[in-house]
């Protein structure tokens, strides 16, 4: 349960919004459509390499971390 004087705010721009609009969590169709724009291009990204070998197994199983590779001639 939230409190009922919870301010909450676009992510895009922070203008203060109703958490029952039709637009939820953002102000308007243009910050949703701005930050959809973020994710395509490569804007928001994970950080730090996936090291958990049962995720790993999930996405593929071979796949190591980032610099761990063998080389390959």
């Amino acid at each position: 349960m939230s409190p009922k004087n919870t301010i909450l705010r676009c992510p895009t721009c922070r203008a203060v919004v109703a958490d029952q609009g039709e637009n939820f969590p953002f102000c308007s169709d243009r910050c949703r459509l701005i930050d959809l724009g973020k994710w395509a291009s490569g804007g928001y990204r994970i950080s730090s390499p996936i090291l958990d070998p049962e995720v790993l197994e999930g996405l593929g199983g071979d796949q190591q971390p980032h610099g761990e590779h063998d080389e390959q001639e």
